[in-house]
């Protein structure tokens, strides 16, 4: 893009900085309605969200428009004149032939021209971006430019996707998911969805996906089985042991103890050398509380004397038999199909979309499972994502991303919590899943409320309405530093609105995100209708044996 090809000319650098710059508007386009036309289109010079180009000499520095302002000042005469001004933030340099690079190393001064840039510009510079067609939705500023993301950038090197209740999310995770199905038809998708918004039971008893039938996989985890000798000793730790009580560590050096011994048992039937304590292979449930109880009421010298753990694991037997006799954890404690070392090939071939039916996104529906076990269930999912390709010989051919919904529920930000093991197996992936094929993709309302470590690793960010102002901060100190000044505009997008920040998009951009087709169950209770056209009475009945079964439509 030469100098005789840049458009418009609608200022003039008057301040530069290393995270920014200012520029002064010309006179002729500060008036009230400062038109300007770029080829076909018709924008408004320096608006908010568009886009200019910075020329001197042989530097050219793609900017974004964040920020306009008026100021007054008086000419020589005590005549008032107001001078407009727009912030801008460098996203990139044009070099050569006009070919784009992220980041700039060469600053202009102070006096360089400023460009508006059309549609046409845009679609010069980021064609590269568009040949991946892994289209997403449509700028804010140019509704006919309709955005490509790199997806090598946003599955190869985790992404977030934050936003308040109500702003989109589910909205925007569906539309993500099915142009990743278009775009890619051989991806492979596990996604864990807390609320049954993805697939879900019609009032016929008909099973409903927001995905093509032909390509998901829906398990309902308490119908799957997700055996408990498939937990890491850490996982049964947090299910068995609270981590408060005073003889919590005796406990856990006690289950530890049992644990090898059990497996090497194990190990022995099935042909295997070694083990480690997280090795998955079957145990008896019943045999690792035999010990425990055993232990707790040893007494020697015909009962005259306590053993030395007498008493010492009262709080751990209470703990294991409520868990054992509360039917809600029969899917993981008491397991009927999945009850020997031998059916673990089976479920990871469900697991992962290659069972009997071939997927390329599987649903967990965890919806039905207990509040205080999800964070252990959704650790086990990611930790049999995570060790299936790390012992995967062409896991470099099938990559795996694992989509948290509402993260911030089971990978909190707080340390020492009830759900630490399920953390620490998240943020493992986090840190070493890219090595092995196994991304991550994180879905929350509370940014400050998720682990660091897992926002510390995401390259791509899609930022949707944000209100509060400490996720407003706490998302600006996430994002590269030249891009923090975005976070501004949180609070005025709308409904399915985002911004799109990090390696995956060809530039920091306020996106239009499609409406998913068809959209998740995730619509807002519409609570003027129910008022005014809702049933007279309800099936108390039924609402109590639902409960009582745990079942949920």
């Amino acid at each position: 893009m030469s100098e005789q090809h840049t458009g418009i000319l609608i200022g003039y650098l008057s301040e530069v900085r290393g995270d920014g710059m200012e520029a002064r508007m010309v006179p002729e386009h500060c008036n009230d309605s400062p038109l300007i036309h770029i080829g076909e289109e018709e924008i408004l010079a320096g608006h908010i969200g568009s886009y200019v180009l910075i020329r001197q000499a042989n530097i050219g520095v793609l900017a974004l428009v964040f920020k306009m302002w008026e100021k007054d000042r008086f000419d020589q005469t005590d005549t008032r004149q107001t001078d407009r001004f727009i912030s801008l933030i460098p996203v990139g340099e044009i070099q050569g032939q006009g070919s784009f690079v992220r980041g700039v190393r060469h600053y202009p001064t102070p006096g360089a021209k400023v460009y508006a840039v059309g549609i046409n510009e845009i679609n010069a510079i980021f064609s590269k971006f568009r040949d991946y067609r892994f289209f997403v939705g449509q700028l804010s500023s140019h509704t006919d430019y309709h955005l490509s993301l790199d997806p090598r950038a946003l599955y190869g090197r985790h992404f977030a996707i934050l936003g308040q209740s109500g702003s989109g999310k589910s909205w925007t995770v569906t539309s993500l998911i099915q142009h990743t199905l278009k775009a890619m038809p051989k991806s492979h998708l596990i996604m864990l969805d807390l609320h049954g918004e993805y697939c879900w039971t019609d009032d016929n008893g008909v099973l409903q996906s927001a995905f093509p039938e032909n390509q998901v996989n829906y398990i309902d985890a308490m119908k799957m089985e997700m055996p408990y000798w498939m937990m890491t000793y850490a996982e049964l730790v947090d299910l068995f042991i609270d981590r408060g009580d005073s003889g919590a560590s005796m406990q856990m050096s006690f289950m530890r103890e049992v644990l090898q011994q059990l497996k090497r048992k194990e190990a022995k039937q099935i042909g295997l050398s070694a083990v480690s304590i997280d090795t998955p292979i079957y145990f008896s449930l019943a045999e690792l509380y035999m010990q425990f109880k055993a232990a707790n009421e040893e007494r020697k010298d015909f009962g005259k004397v306590q053993g030395a753990l007498f008493g010492q694991f009262d709080e751990f037997l209470i703990r294991m038999q409520s868990r054992f006799n509360d039917v809600r954890y029969d899917f993981l404690l008491k397991p009927k199909i999945r009850n020997n070392s031998a059916s673990m090939a089976d479920l990871l071939r469900q697991f992962v979309g290659l069972g009997a039916k071939k997927a390329n996104i599987t649903v967990v529906d965890l919806s039905s499972v207990p509040t205080d076990v999800r964070p252990a269930v959704s650790a086990q999912v990611g930790r049999l994502a995570y060790e299936f390709n790390y012992w995967n010989p062409q896991r470099r051919d099938f990559p795996i991303t694992l989509i948290c919904e509402e993260a911030h529920a089971y990978i909190p930000r707080e340390k020492g919590g009830p759900f630490d093991g399920a953390k620490k197996m998240m943020e493992r992936i986090a840190k070493e899943g890219r090595k092995y094929g196994v991304s991550i993709g994180v879905i929350s309302q509370r940014p400050t409320e998720l682990s660091e470590t897992m926002l510390s690793q995401c390259s791509s960010f899609i930022c949707l309405r944000t209100t509060n102002p400490d996720d407003q901060a706490y998302i600006r100190g996430l994002v590269p530093e030249a891009e923090g000044d975005l976070t501004d505009i949180l609070s005025s997008l709308g409904r399915g609105e985002a911004l799109v920040l990090g390696e995956a998009t060809p530039l920091p951009a306020r996106v239009r995100i499609y409406r998913p087709d068809p959209e998740p169950k995730s619509n807002d209770v519409d609570y003027f209708t129910g008022w005014r056209e809702g049933p007279d009475d309800l099936d108390v009945e039924n609402i109590v044996r639902l409960w009582r079964t745990q079942t949920r439509k």
